[in-house]
């Protein structure tokens, strides 16, 4: 029986969110190692730059997760980080050093939003619809010169799609004529997991390999697959080729429970992959730490961890 720690994407971004995580010696400390100032990271006005969203989440993601394991005594035997969430998953496992990803994040970030300059782009979860009906809207709602995507299938029945606004716009209309429950723009200003950031995954592969290759330390489920690795190589892989393919976080979930996965934990911010863990694989107990902090997030993953071996 095993825990497995979950780092979320953007999206999950809310203002002043690294000021209100809760309070640990390793939270302080991973914020000052980042350089950063927490004003350019989590105002509301910090978080309108695409840089400073994902520096914000991967430096939350890591406070989160060093505090878990050095301060509470979590060790995670599996990891996973939606789309920028990765990188933080790749640091809590040792295959990436803080200063190594939060380079890399910020170059991801800034070509990202160089990709999407010139055009008005964004994203769309479309709730309600299988995955094939809600990549059929993909296909009516885009044009060749107003595209729309799959960007993550995030579960049988949610998807995100990834556009221009003009198309994102179709797509409401076409989403709701197939029945769809929802369909809702996400707070993200780029349009990411598709082929308009193919040119960001070549410079993010060509930046990941000068790295150094150290063997995981967890096994870390990548976004491209869906699948479970030990292998640094598909780690830095993954981190690179991400940002242009969608994310496969259904097919990540289901395998954690055919793992032995009995218990995850979110990092903060946010709650939307307890949520989803908990529809795709209901024999996980998830458990988001922005609603119960640190101590009581440790003691009932040990009490489901003792549970499951007794």
């Amino acid at each position: 029986m095993s825990l497995a720690l979950l780092f979320p994407g953007q999206g999950a971004q809310q203002p002043l969110m690294l000021r209100n995580l809760p309070t640990s010696a390793a939270v302080i400390e991973t914020i000052d190692e980042s350089g950063w100032k927490i004003d350019d990271l989590d105002t509301a006005a910090a978080l309108q730059s695409t840089v400073s969203v994902q520096v914000a989440l991967l430096v939350a993601g890591v406070a989160c997760a060093r505090a878990l394991t050095a301060e509470y005594g979590l060790a995670p035997r599996f990891v996973a980080g939606h789309s920028v969430g990765a990188f933080a998953a790749a640091v809590a496992a040792g295959v990436l050093t803080l200063t190594e990803a939060l380079a890399a994040v910020e170059l991801r970030g800034r070509l990202m939003e160089q990709a999407c300059a010139e055009r008005d782009w964004g994203m769309a979860a479309v709730s309600g619809l299988p995955t094939r009906a809600a990549a059929e809207v993909a296909r009516q709602a885009g044009t060749d010169s107003e595209p729309l995507w799959v960007a993550n299938v995030n579960s049988a029945t949610q998807t995100v799609l990834s556009g221009t606004a003009s198309a994102l716009h179709a797509g409401a209309t076409a989403a709701e004529r197939a029945g769809a429950l929802n369909y809702e723009r996400l707070d993200v200003a780029v349009a990411s997991h598709c082929p308009l950031q193919d040119e960001t995954a070549h410079s993010m592969a060509a930046h990941l390999a000068t790295l150094p290759r150290r063997q995981p330390t967890a096994r870390y489920l990548t976004n491209t697959r869906g699948r479970a690795t030990t292998s640094a190589d598909t780690v830095l892989d993954d981190l690179a080729q991400s940002v242009a393919r969608p994310v496969q976080w259904y097919d990540a979930t289901r395998l954690m429970g055919e793992l032995g996965v009995t218990c995850a934990v979110e990092s903060a911010p946010g709650h939307v992959l307890s949520r989803l863990l908990a529809s795709n694989t209901p024999s996980i107990a998830a458990i988001p730490l922005e609603h119960n902090g640190f101590a009581t997030t440790a003691e009932r993953a040990r009490r489901i961890l003792r549970t499951d071996q007794s």
